[in-house]
Order: structure tokens, then sequence, then C-alpha cells
């Protein structure tokens, strides 16, 4: 199947799934509230349904409220190259996501951007009602040494002070790269022994589950350390991430030890076919 196919056929999945869950459920959204449930509230990061996002944002967001999820998370309008949504204020911004249904506390944001437009960057999530910033990875180039790691760490750390003093927390996500090693030393301890544990949370992606790193080893090893946390499954037979439930994530104890990890975000973040398998399985626990 070619990439626009694909992407085609996911995108028509989704609609789909929306629309039949959307009429099952017009009355019981309400029961999903994380104040009645005492759970977390279920997001979603846009990051895979991007081109349909930028389409339709609104339809998109009230698609995905549709489904079971409670909150959303953004990535930078203009650090990302999403030209159309540029054009939406941030405290319009807000409204929208707030008209379907949604929460807006964070956003993934480059280094770049938050290098040279850091002023502008959390007049964004300041006017927009966000409480956390995201740093979705430094950028370093293949074969950086732990010094280089270490001195963009020290860089987010005093970007973190100034996002502090606006009363935004910065973080930092993960990818499959931080879990290797450099001269047998883990890149990702090295990054927490770095960090400074108030200015830097991390956001901790569960798909690092398919080589072997459990969310929950790391929240209890580094209480207080997390901020969010980006949820995908993994299958061992299909080598692929999975709908939340039908892989090898061992959720209860990943949700037992999230709160003493610092958690207050959850977000799915895989391939639309899953979202809605992922939302029914979380509201079910």
């Amino acid at each position: 199947m070619t990439r626009i196919a694909r992407r085609d056929f996911l995108e028509k999945s989704l609609m789909t799934g929306a629309a039949a869950v959307v009429s099952q459920w017009p009355l019981n959204l309400s029961a999903l509230s994380p104040a009645k449930s005492g759970k977390l509230p279920l997001g979603f990061q846009i990051w895979t349904i991007r081109d349909q996002l930028i389409k339709d944002f609104s339809g998109t967001l009230k698609m995905m409220a549709g489904l079971g999820y409670q909150s959303v998370e953004m990535c930078s309008p203009p650090g990302y190259g999403f030209e159309p949504l540029m054009n939406i204020k941030p405290k319009e911004m807000l409204q929208m996501i707030k008209e379907a249904g949604l929460r807006f506390e964070s956003t993934h944001y480059g280094m770049n951007e938050l290098r040279n437009n850091l002023d502008e960057r959390i007049e964004f999530a300041a006017e927009s009602g966000q409480k956390q910033m995201i740093l979705s990875g430094f950028g370093l180039p293949a074969g950086a040494t732990m010094s280089d790691w270490m001195r963009a760490a020290d860089d987010l750390n005093k970007i973190g002070l100034k996002t502090k003093d606006a009363g935004i927390q910065m973080g930092y996500h993960n990818h499959h790269l931080e879990f290797e090693k450099i001269y047998g030393v883990l890149i990702y301890d090295e990054l927490l022994n770095q960090f400074d544990p108030e200015s830097v949370k991390m956001q901790f992606q569960v798909a690092v589950i398919s080589i072997g790193y459990q969310a929950s080893t790391y929240f209890n090893k580094y209480p207080g350390r997390f901020i969010s946390a980006h949820l995908a499954d993994w299958s061992t037979v299909e080598q692929k991430n999975v709908a939340m439930g039908k892989g090898i994530v061992d959720w209860k104890g990943f949700f037992d030890s999230a709160k003493k990890g610092g958690v207050k975000n959850i977000f799915v973040e895989m391939d639309p076919d899953t979202f809605q398998d992922s939302a029914t399985y979380y509201h079910s626990l």
C-alpha cells in the first residue's frame, strides 16, 4: 500500500470509527470526566494525524473527543511548519479546543525554536492556557558524544528556568535514541542526572518497551521526575505498535507507578487505527 493510500485509509477508518463511537456515547461522555473517574484524562498527540488536523482543526478535535479522548497535545505550529495553524491566535486555539470538549495543557517544540524564539513560544503557551512545554528532542547528530548530550541538557536547564518563571513546566521527550549506551553508560540515566529536577521534568515514551525498557521501572526509580507520558503498546508477534491492552505493556504496573513518577498527563501516540481501541481499553480499566 502506498503512503498516500495508507494515509487515506487511516483517515477514513478513523472517521468511521469516530462516527460509530459518537453514535453510541452521546449521553455518556460526561461519565468519562477525570474528576468523576479519578483517572488521568486520556489525551492524544496530534503528530500521527497532523495532516487531517491541519485540514480540519475543529472537526478533527471533535472526532477525537467522540472517540473518548479528553485532552490534546499539540506540536508547535511555527516550529513544525504547520502554516494553516499559525493563523490561529493562541486564545482562539484554546477556545476551539475547549469547544471540542478537550483540555489543552501541553505542546511539543524543537530545540532550535526554544533557543531562538523562546519568549514568543512562552507567550503562545501562556496565552493558550498551557502548563507544560515539551522539548521533542535535541536534534543531535549521529555519533554525538556524552559531553554533547550533557551540554544540550544544560541548555535545556536554562530554558526551563525561564519557562518556570512564567509558570510553565519544561519537559523532555525521549525516543529510542536516549536508550542507547555510550561506553556502557545509558544516555537516559545520564540525562536524568544532568537535568535540574525542578526545571526539567521528563515525558516518558512508553514505546521503548520494544527494546526492553518499562516506564514503571523509571517512575519507581526516579519519583517526581516525570510530567507526562506518551502511550503505546507493542506486539512481539507482529513486531509493531498495537492498541493499548493488545501488547506486552503492563498497564496496571504503569498506572500504579505513574503517580509516584509525577505523571500528570498521558497522550496516546500511535497510528490512527489504534486510537479507538486504545480509548475503549483505557476507559474500561
